[in-house]
């Protein structure tokens, strides 16, 4: 399997349309151009939870171009997955989707036949610059519930080191009476997904959207986790908003709907911090050794922090993804994903509502602060913390209903003292991490306990600061 990065503009065009001149786009280039027929069936679950998630598996014929096709969305354009041709969908695509198909049977939604007339702008070196796709769609509805469509479009895909679409041939392509296309792919186009536009107060909006946000993170962190790559920190930041929500905004929502959920995204919150906490104290130690004078470094102290830490990491990512295949897990991704379509409200919520939920979160964070600035308690100062996450999270949602300048006051204020609360928590952890490790070298032949030591005493020493900057952000207020 290959991956290929797909950055492409689309615009619809009527039959009459008439490309117009490109062969003068790059100076000094020159245009190559051919025609493909192309048949693609694309599959998906019944209730399309794939497109949901803008989401295109296919299975492709073409002139040049044959094989099973996974487009997965990037901040930058789409990342293409690419398998050879087989009758049986690849297991390795068919896993990357495993959670947003929320483990369901994928099937053939619908086959798309494209003529396609294809002009390749090259570069006088012979390098693509652009590839400019005159085609005329037409789809076949594997079901008699969908009709059969028809029509032309361009597609303008980006060359491996073109930065954008030239603006010369975007003003000659509106000139043509070609428009900016609504529909991202061919898929969306011929089985369009109901509008989400949710109707209620517009404080059921913002916790809606709020709700969504987070969701779509979740379900992002799914299909990168499941390709082996590092979303971690983002799905686990998503994870605990979400939590905080159903918190702080619980009574405003349906009790029988939001029943068990926040449990269940804590159990999960709990798998991604297990590799998530490997992964930062890994990088926390290795920049403390790193500035420690090279004679203080007694004996294979960082080889040994590393492989202990990556152990962890390695043995947590396994469990993680055991649990992403466990029927629990996708029983919790598919009532987040209903929440997209159906939030669950029973009742009209107000601003006022709203607003008097994020006041309390942050007057409980306010006490639970000044309680811990006053006895310094490790325990007093992680519920600190924990309590002006759910504030900050509180102001991000309601920010919507609120005056801005507020909003952003506090959801900046509570930030800070996330931060700072953090710091504190980090250099506890650390400490602790470091007795407990010291304790197992000093055993070992060929070790020192004195770096250890060293460290530990840098890190009490670092949660000591921090409480500084924790009274110092709280007397800011």
């Amino acid at each position: 399997m290959k991956d290929v990065l797909e950055r492409e503009t689309k615009w619809e065009v009527d039959r009459a349309f008439t490309l117009p001149p490109i062969d003068d786009i790059v100076p000094g280039g020159h245009v190559e151009e051919t025609s493909v027929e192309l048949t693609s069936t694309y599959f998906d679950t019944a209730a399309r939870d794939l497109l949901t998630h803008n989401l295109t598996l296919r299975r492709r014929a073409g002139t040049d171009e044959s094989g099973w096709q996974l487009k997965v969305p990037q901040a930058d354009g789409r990342m293409e997955l690419v398998a050879e041709w087989s009758d049986e969908m690849p297991s390795e695509l068919a896993d990357v989707v495993t959670g947003a198909a929320l483990g369901q049977e994928l099937r053939a939604i619908t086959t798309i036949h494209t003529l396609r007339n294809r002009h390749r702008v090259l570069g006088p070196d012979g390098e693509l610059v652009l590839e400019i796709d005159d085609d005329v769609v037409r789809t076949a509805p594997v079901d008699a519930d969908t009709d059969a469509l028809a029509w032309r479009e361009i597609e303008v895909e980006l060359g491996p080191h073109t930065d954008a679409v030239p603006a010369v041939l975007m003003d000659r392509l509106a000139e043509a009476g070609a428009a900016k296309a609504k529909y991202p792919s061919k898929l969306s186009r011929a089985l369009p997904l109901p509008s989400a536009r949710i109707a209620g107060s517009k404080a059921q909006r913002a916790i809606h959207d709020y709700l969504a946000a987070q969701i779509d993170t979740i379900f992002t962190g799914d299909v990168a986790l499941r390709r082996g790559e590092d979303p971690i920190h983002d799905t686990r930041v998503a994870t605990r908003r979400l939590r905080s929500t159903l918190r702080v905004f619980g009574k405003l929502l349906d009790r029988s709907a939001i029943d068990g959920i926040a449990d269940e995204l804590k159990w999960y919150a709990g798998l991604l911090g297990e590799v998530r906490d490997c992964q930062v104290q890994r990088a926390r130690l290795a920049g403390k050794i790193g500035e420690l004078p090279p004679e203080l470094v007694l004996g294979p102290v960082a080889a040994r922090i590393e492989t202990t830490l990556l152990e962890r990491q390695l043995a947590g990512r396994n469990v993680l993804a055991e649990a992403m295949d466990s029927p629990r897990y996708l029983a919790l991704l598919a009532v987040l994903q209903s929440w997209k379509s159906e939030p669950p409200f029973t009742i009209r919520i107000s601003k006022r509502e709203l607003v008097q939920r994020a006041h309390r979160a942050a007057g409980k964070a306010d006490k639970r602060l000044a309680a811990a600035v006053r006895n310094r308690r490790d325990e007093s100062l992680h519920r600190a913390r924990k309590a002006a996450k759910r504030a900050r999270y509180a102001a991000e949602l309601h920010k919507p209903v609120r005056k801005s300048a507020e909003a952003k006051s506090n959801i900046k204020y509570y930030k800070r003292l996330q931060r700072v609360l953090g710091d504190h928590n980090d250099g506890v952890v650390s400490a602790d991490f470091l007795w407990r490790t010291a304790t197992a070298a000093g055993t070992a032949e060929g070790e020192n306990g004195f770096t250890y030591g060293l460290l530990y005493a840098n890190e009490k020493h670092a949660a000591e600061h921090a409480q500084t900057a924790i009274a110092a952000v709280a007397g800011s207020r």
